[in-house]
């Protein structure tokens, strides 16, 4: 090849005009000149890289964004959409046409392309890497370690055996018989990155089958590795000379030293130098940054992928806040938006349905391959049917266990560049893997829903509670911010030696710099992140003998935060969950609000398997839960309209009448008119434990009871506003039965508190007055609606 005058052109000619010592065809293009002058200047634009690679961006965008808009409503996974989209680009459609396929696709923009796919996926593992936690395997169960290995070893085995008696005795094309043992290899893998953004996608992420999923598939992954390792040395030691295996293996194990005892220390380092609630510098992130590329050119010189070798540095660096969670945050957008993609092009570019012409090849891939899931599906069912858990969810999970995504592309497209996999073969492997995971998705979704486990067989609400039984409560916490107004609360539901609260503390904490949810006992550490837990470890002092803490962290996606709630929930048996309302308000009387805090409140008010409050903060910093003191008095005032909900709240209001420095009122409103509807068995308990309350007033000074008559909506604003800051706590039922006051009093307010709670929350009564709208439990086994029990109950008759 030689250069020719000023127009830089590459020939495919020798100076002396003979064929050049490569024996192939070049295209003769340009070099040096990336950017096109211009189409009225003469130039075609599609023959210079930038212009070429801008409209190859655009149409991948374009396509992929266009096959996931198309097939979210049929509930396939983000995967399925963006190899659809390459796939449309490629020569079974779009490409077929050689006119679209030499201007926009031309073998000599394809570099670019194929760099920049490798080098994104390269950035995608090794963020998959920083979000893993590796200790998680440390701390799987036997139940998740027989699945993963099982999971693996017994397809492995299966197809293995299948594939050998294939080659034995069926008379096998040489290119399908060289790639059996590859097919059966990728079967086997379930990769834990491919996993986790699967059941993200599914929103079963904190799920019980997700979490078992997640640490499934990474034992599963190590298993793998393994055998991986050992064919490989294996190899290297047969097939190359001793100097060359023990060079290989030398530099490779101090190529994973240096990880080990530099990069990781050096990420801990960064942490320790990065103050409590600061982000992380920015010359730290770019020092990882360098250090992910140096380390996956040496990996490359030594003969290790770069992307195995940034895998490993992004297991080197520590998960979630501060350095993990801001590495993620600074790349992933790009990496999973811009990059990645390029992934799904490249395989799309190179999947040719017309290539597939023997049915023969076809039918023997698809057999290794069903032996493979069947294998699988029958790993998963096996450990997890002799723990007794359903089939339905065993099932689910053998299915999520077969999912593919991007790492089984890489490896196909490693495959196909080796030439250990042909055209046809290629493209078999391909739409197969997505026809898998298209068809596995719905099903995975039909089968498991995470909320059926949440029905309660009992009912568990305060007012069926009984008063010599531990009060089991649940509080929920996003910040610190939210703990007082629990701790006054807790203090004034009367923790005492005969009734004694069991109190369960929840910290739900966004998933962020992680793959994997997190719901883990809290271990005490002397830390400032440690405050939320170390006031209620102050109050359980206050109260020794009262009360009995117990301390989680809830890690997860706020789309499904409400598992790990409704999980703990039924799991702890508990009576009552506290959940802070999703605005907040703030020193100056102005409220910030969080969405995703209000869609988590719904969840767990739909899907909670106890009793709910929600307690509206107006932020009043009365100590009131300092019990030792006596020093100050704590007012409630309970608004009464009728319904489950609002005799669920004079319940709870009735707990507080023992508490010495309580005083509690009692407004109940009434009318010549319906004041909320409802069935006659609905209103003889209205009356009941309206009659038992006046009893207990009558008899306590510290108890006030108040009847309101009102006429219509506005009559019931006024009681609200003359209230003005007199209350510390107001208490409401959230549902009431339709009737003409409550139609008008919907006019001015209506969400998800119920009318009144949201009147209250809404108007201005006090900047020091809490509120507590109170929804009684709503599932349990046998009925969704408490109003249509079996028989009429005293209000402090045992459980069900």
């Amino acid at each position: 090849m030689m250069e020719l005058g000023q127009d830089n052109l590459i020939s495919n000619s020798a100076p002396d005009g003979t064929e050049s010592q490569f024996g192939g065809s070049f295209v003769c293009h340009t070099v040096n000149h990336i950017n096109s002058r211009g189409y009225w200047f003469g130039d075609n634009p599609l023959e210079f890289s930038v212009p070429l690679f801008m409209i190859q961006i655009f149409l991948m965008f374009i396509f992929t964004r266009f096959s996931c808009l198309i097939l979210k409503p049929f509930g396939q996974p983000s995967f399925v959409s963006n190899i659809l989209g390459g796939v449309t680009l490629g020569p079974s459609i779009l490409g077929h046409s050689s006119a679209f396929a030499n201007n926009f696709f031309p073998i000599k923009g394809r570099n670019v392309l194929d760099t920049l796919a490798f080098f994104g996926f390269m950035l995608f593992i090794f963020l998959l890497g920083v979000k893993i936690d590796p200790t998680i395997i440390f701390r799987s169960g036997k139940k998740t370690f027989a699945v993963g290995i099982l999971c693996f070893f017994i397809p492995y085995s299966l197809g293995g055996i299948v594939a050998s008696i294939l080659s034995h005795f069926a008379s096998l094309d040489e290119d399908i018989s060289m790639v059996l043992t590859a097919v059966v290899e990728i079967q086997c893998v379930t990769a834990f990155p491919v996993i986790s953004c699967l059941l993200a996608e599914l929103q079963i992420l904190n799920s019980e089958i997700g979490r078992l999923a997640s640490s499934a598939s990474l034992v599963c992954d190590v298993c793998f590795s393994l055998v991986l390792s050992i064919k490989y040395a294996v190899k290297l030691s047969s097939t190359k000379s001793i100097g060359v295996t023990i060079g290989s293996l030398f530099s490779t194990t101090l190529l994973i030293l240096f990880i080990v005892f530099v990069v990781h220390p050096a990420a801990l380092w960064a942490i320790q130098h990065t103050p409590e609630g600061k982000p992380v510098q920015e010359i730290y992130i770019c020092v990882t940054l360098i250090t992910v590329i140096f380390c996956g050119f040496i990996g490359e010189v030594i003969g290790i992928d770069a992307i195995i070798v940034s895998f490993l540095v992004g297991l080197a660096i520590p998960d979630g806040p501060p350095l993990g969670a801001a590495l993620v945050d600074k790349l992933e957008y790009f990496v999973s938006v811009v990059l990645l993609p390029n992934l799904f092009v490249i395989v799309g570019l190179r999947t040719d349905v017309f290539a597939i012409q023997k049915m023969k090849n076809v039918g023997i891939i698809e057999l290794i391959i069903f032996i493979s899931i069947f294998g699988k599906i029958i790993g998963a069912l096996l450990p997890l049917l002799f723990s007794r858990m359903p089939l339905r969810d065993a099932l689910s999970l053998g299915l999520i266990m077969n999912c593919k995504g991007t790492v089984e592309l890489a490896l196909l497209i490693n495959l196909r560049l080796t030439n250990v996999m042909n055209d046809e073969l290629f493209a078999i492997m391909v739409l197969t893997l997505v026809l898998v995971t298209g068809i596995v998705s719905p099903i995975v979704r039909a089968l498991y829903d995470p909320s059926r486990r949440f029905l309660a067989y009992k009912r568990r609400t305060i007012l069926h509670h009984q008063s010599d039984q531990e009060f089991r409560i649940l509080a929920c916490i996003h910040k610190q911010d939210n703990v007082l107004a629990i701790l006054n609360l807790l203090s004034a539901s009367n923790p005492t030696e005969t009734t004694r609260i069991d109190l369960v503390v929840l910290q739900l904490v966004k998933l962020v710099g992680r793959a994997s949810s997190v719901l883990v006992a809290h271990i005490p550490r002397e830390k400032p992140s440690e405050k939320i837990f170390n006031s209620f470890s102050k109050f359980e002092d206050a109260y020794r003998g009262k009360v009995t803490l117990h301390c989680y962290k809830g890690i997860s996606p706020y789309a499904t935060m409400h598992n790990d709630v409704c999980y703990l929930a039924l799991e702890k048996r508990t009576t009552f969950i506290i959940i802070p309302f999703h605005k907040q308000w703030i020193i100056g009387g102005m409220a910030e609000s969080s969405f995703a805090f209000k869609q988590l409140n719904k969840n767990v008010l739909d899907k909670a398997p106890c009793s709910v409050g929600v307690l509206i903060d107006r932020g009043n910093q009365k100590k009131f839960w300092c019990g030792y003191l006596n020093e100050s008095t704590y007012l409630v005032a309970v608004f009464f309209f009728g319904g489950a909900d609002d005799r669920e709240s004079l319940a709870y209001a009735k707990r507080m009448l023992d508490q010495p420095n309580v005083n509690v009122t009692l407004f109940h409103f009434s009318s010549s008119k319906n004041i909320v509807g409802g069935t006659d068995r609905s209103k003889r308990l209205d009356t009941q434990i309206l009659s038992e309350f006046r009893l207990s007033a009558f008899r306590n000074d510290r108890v006030s009871y108040r009847e309101e008559n009102v006429m219509n909506g506005r009559d019931v604003l006024s009681v609200i506003e003359y209230m003005e800051s007199f209350y510390d706590l107001v208490m409401v039922g959230r549902r009431h039965e339709d009737s003409q006051l409550m139609s008008e009093l919907r006019k001015w307010k209506h969400g998800e508190l119920g009318t009144v709670g949201e009147i209250l929350a809404s108007l201005n009564i006090g900047a020091k007055t809490s509120i507590l709208v109170v929804q009684q439990q709503i599932r349990f086994w046998g009925s969704r609606d408490p109003e249509e029990s079996t028989h009429l109950r005293r209000v402090n008759n045992s459980n069900v």
